[in-house]
């Protein structure tokens, strides 16, 4: 019951969450502040009510209409909300199955501390990827203010999630172990950071030698990195792997439905959303990434 409750609530807060993030990306691509004004039609300015900021209910209630005006709102919304309000209580619901008959309650703060971090790092990643993938596909943009903190939070989530934080006891061998430990995580965070982006920055460089111009942005070469520093290197190739399967399915769809390449509604498939799909395939990769590399290794033989 408790794992049921947990899950519910949240998954109402993901989608609170998701409304504010709905905030941000219609605001940060304006330079706009997300504080104020208060939220308004974005087509006759009109500040809305309490009822039409509900989350995913106003959307619905008012069918992604201004009922002011008429102008439309966007997709987009009802998707980010109920992206992120599926995947926080996914993410609980996970977590809580994983520690289901060890010990659902712990007293230990260490043991408490660790699952309180796994469960928020994961969620934290999750609403970063999907305001990423959001903005990727609307404007073509990964914003570093966005992506550099991402990098920061990672490298504090990969030292938090293996005890890093809470080692010592008074005695001088813990503080070795400390560094230790400390200093392996930082050299393999460094080492997948250097792969991952490496890969991408590879895959620019030869394109460009071969079409003389861009064809893969920097901020998809940061989205990678911030991608190994949270999943590490096994992680972040996953991600890449299923971004770039994604990212080939909708430009063979694209050839094969001329009229994909002209719609208004959708001008950033033009050009193909790299970031979008890399975004996604990191959302799958902290999900479900170690079951599926598991499987490939024994599938390879390699296991």
């Amino acid at each position: 019951m408790i794992r049921i409750l947990g899950t519910i609530f949240a998954g109402l807060v993901g989608l609170a969450f998701g409304s504010f993030l709905n905030v941000c990306l219609s605001r940060w691509p304006a330079g706009e502040s997300i504080v104020k004004p208060r939220s308004h039609c974005r087509g006759c300015d009109r500040t809305l009510a309490w009822w039409e900021n509900v989350p995913l209910l106003s959307w619905l209630a008012l069918r992604g209409r201004c009922r002011s005006c008429g102008a439309s709102i966007g997709w987009r919304y009802l998707l980010v909300e109920l992206g992120v309000g599926f995947l926080w209580a996914f993410i609980f619901w996970q977590t809580a199955n994983h520690y289901a008959g060890v010990e659902v309650v712990s007293f230990s703060p260490l043991g408490l501390t660790e699952k309180v971090v796994a469960v928020c790092g994961t969620m934290l990643l999750a609403w970063l990827l999907v305001g990423l993938a959001a903005l990727d596909a609307e404007h073509l943009w990964l914003p570093n203010f966005l992506i550099y903190p991402g990098i920061v939070l990672g490298l504090a989530y990969s030292i938090a999630s293996l005890g890093l934080l809470w080692p010592f006891d008074g005695d001088p061998g813990s503080l070795r172990i400390f560094a230790g430990r400390l200093g392996f995580v930082l050299l393999d965070r460094l080492i997948a950071v250097l792969v991952a982006a490496g890969l991408i920055l590879l895959i620019r460089w030869t394109y460009w030698l071969i079409r003389r111009r861009e064809g893969i942005g920097l901020g998809d070469a940061k989205l990678t990195a911030m991608l190994a520093v949270w999943l590490g290197l096994p992680g972040a190739m996953l991600a890449f792997a299923i971004g770039v399967v994604l990212g080939a399915a909708v430009g063979i769809a694209m050839l094969l439905v001329p009229r994909l390449r002209h719609s208004d509604d959708t001008p950033a498939l033009t050009k193909l959303p790299l970031g979008t799909f890399l975004c996604i395939g990191g959302i799958i990769s902290s999900l479900w990434g170690r079951p599926i590399l598991a499987a490939y290794l024994r599938w390879s033989g390699l296991s």
